[in-house]
């Protein structure tokens, strides 16, 4: 048995192959299922977000629309038919076992604002407060950019709302068992990974998604389960055709793959390395060095170019040789940054008429990738 006795917050991640059943209709009878499985949990005093995928998928189903890859318009117009179904369907489940539901649609960078992220945590915890479920999916409708050539992924969006909300376990329904050693498909002897303590270590078993109706691969599974590693979650992957897998999972039985959380980081690093980037610092070798050391600051003398516009307290990359190495909030804008790009900071005051600090990010506010 594995040991999760002190799980309190549970974001449960429902995949379209799994509410779907792989067909393009709505499976009720799992949707029921795991409805009333929530209600054994709440029962139990555990709080429970869901986060759905499905609204493209059962749009185009209710459309009869069938999309070349790249039809992006086709693919919001059938998210915002599908997201009123797939709510209907929710809705349906869980008024079954007396419960209520809210809907929350997000852009994909809601953790981008940290004003807009706290509003929106602050409505989460009410919500459970008052014993509501929230049901959470990506805007489709208008987050343009996410939906790839097929539909979008809500692997990665569930592991940042487990992260923003502080949950103690992210549970992934999923259309595979877990996680597999090589491609079970291809190998009859692959087998599947019970427990994983370093997600580094099994990047390379990530392989392509297994449907046609998700981009949620096992590559994204990986990213998500690496979010909440850093978060101080642990995060399982399980079967949707388990029986009571959700329930069973939580108890600590040992079904799917269970990736344990590692240290966790502070909030602010978490919202840091998170966060939409609104520019880029270009830096030397020997700034890049000292940042790898850590807990430093980026001093103006080790600065090379910056990259697009963006004001003091807005989110950052660093960058060194082509690659992003770390992220933070500068406290200083762009333009000023330009000028003092390469020079100490004892003439800061002079180029500048002001002076903020001495650091143009400072330790606190940088976080290391």
């Amino acid at each position: 048995m594995r040991d999760l006795g002190n799980v309190d917050t549970i974001v449960i991640k429902v995949g379209t192959s799994s509410i779907t059943g792989g067909g393009n209709k709505v499976n009720e009878a799992f949707m029921d299922s795991v409805a009333a499985q929530v209600k054994e949990l709440r029962d139990d005093g555990k709080n429970v977000l869901i986060v759905t995928s499905g609204a493209i998928g059962v749009g185009l189903a209710a459309m009869n629309a069938k999309p070349k890859p790249k039809e992006v318009p086709i693919r919001q117009a059938a998210a915002s038919v599908g997201q009123g179904i797939l709510m209907q369907k929710w809705n349906e489940s869980f008024e079954k076992q007396g419960i209520i539901i809210s809907q929350i649609l997000l852009t994909y960078d809601f953790y981008s604002d940290r004003e807009n992220y706290l509003n929106l945590r602050n409505a989460i915890q009410t919500l459970l407060s008052y014993g509501v479920v929230p049901v959470i999916n990506e805007n489709d409708v208008i987050c343009v950019k996410e939906i790839d050539a097929m539909f979008g992924d809500n692997d990665t969006l569930s592991a940042y709302v487990c992260s923003k909300m502080d949950a103690d376990l992210l549970i992934i329904l999923s259309d595979v068992d877990g996680l597999y050693d090589k491609n079970p498909k291809i190998y009859d002897d692959a087998k599947i990974v019970s427990t994983v303590d370093d997600v580094s270590k099994v990047l390379h078993m990530a392989g392509d998604p297994t449907t046609r109706v998700g981009t949620g691969g096992m590559k994204t599974k990986l990213k998500a389960a690496e979010i909440c590693s850093e978060s101080g979650s642990n995060m399982i992957i399980i079967s949707s055709e388990v029986p009571d897998g959700i329930t069973r999972a939580v108890k600590g039985e040992e079904i799917g793959t269970i990736f344990l959380a590692g240290v966790k980081e502070r909030k602010k690093s978490r919202w840091i390395k998170a966060a939409h980037a609104k520019g880029t610092l270009i830096i030397d070798s020997g700034a890049a060095e000292k940042l790898s050391e850590g807990n430093v600051s980026l001093l103006a003398v080790g600065i090379k170019d910056v990259v697009g516009r963006f004001e003091r307290g807005d989110v950052v990359n660093i960058e060194c040789s082509g690659k992003v190495i770390a992220k933070g909030i500068p406290d200083y804008d762009s333009d000023d940054i330009f000028k003092i790009r390469g020079v100490r900071s004892d003439r800061i005051e002079a180029i500048l008429g002001h002076k903020s600090y001495n650091d143009v990010i400072r330790s606190e506010n940088l976080v290391i990738l």
